[in-house]
């Protein structure tokens, strides 16, 4: 399964919290039909542990497609569920939007959030939505992060239908379902490899794979 990623602030190889200053990126689908430019919000006082600081705009995603001479033409400008930039970000074939966690706080806000290719939020989580407390509470727990995934290690599978989060656990992973913002955790448990796709009816099922025809 191949992957594209560019981060907009690389994640700390231990989590600390000394984060690089989040810049303007663009991230392309593979197909290279779509690409999608982050621009980094300023409201640093609406993330955990900096509550004095200054609130304003939140980060915003342009997003472009390619048209028949080449160029790209803008088609939506849309404010993020970010208050400075997410950590990381994704463009599917489909032109679907994928945003990861939030600079300087890992873990908390909207940690996945699917944007349709006009910009329109499809489906959003945070923690609180696919772990119960004792799970979050089990986490490695920096100042202002929290190490529930593994760093970089996220991707859009191969056939553009879902998007893989692997999780901190060996074996253990999110399979979402990038159009409808679906999931499955999946992780091997007494009885094989199973799954949930919930996080209120915890009932652990066999791996159903969304792209298998």
């Amino acid at each position: 399964m191949k992957f594209w990623i560019l981060a907009l602030a690389a994640m700390p190889a231990a989590l600390g919290d000394s984060w690089p200053a989040p810049q303007i990126r663009e991230v392309f689908s593979q197909s290279r039909e779509f690409f999608v430019r982050v621009n980094p919000g300023t409201s640093i006082g609406d993330t955990v542990g900096f509550g004095k600081s200054p609130k304003g705009p939140y980060a915003n995603a342009e997003f472009y497609r390619r048209q028949p001479d080449r160029s790209y033409r803008l088609t939506a400008t849309v404010v993020l569920q970010n208050p400075v930039a997410p950590v990381e970000f994704f463009v599917t074939n489909g032109g679907v939007l994928i945003t990861l966690d939030n600079w300087h706080n890992n873990g908390y806000g909207k940690v996945v959030v699917f944007y349709g290719t006009n910009g329109d939020p499809i489906r959003s989580y945070t923690l609180a939505d696919l772990f119960n407390p004792d799970e979050v509470r089990a986490f490695s727990h920096s100042v202002s992060s929290i190490a529930w995934r593994q760093s970089l290690k996220a991707y859009v599978r191969s056939g553009d239908e879902t998007f893989y989060i692997t999780g901190n656990q060996p074996g253990a992973g999110f399979v979402f379902e990038v159009n409808t913002g679906a999931y499955q955790y999946c992780e091997h448990r007494t009885g094989g490899f199973l799954c949930r796709d919930s996080n209120t009816d915890r009932k652990w099922k066999p791996y159903r794979d969304p792209e298998a025809k």
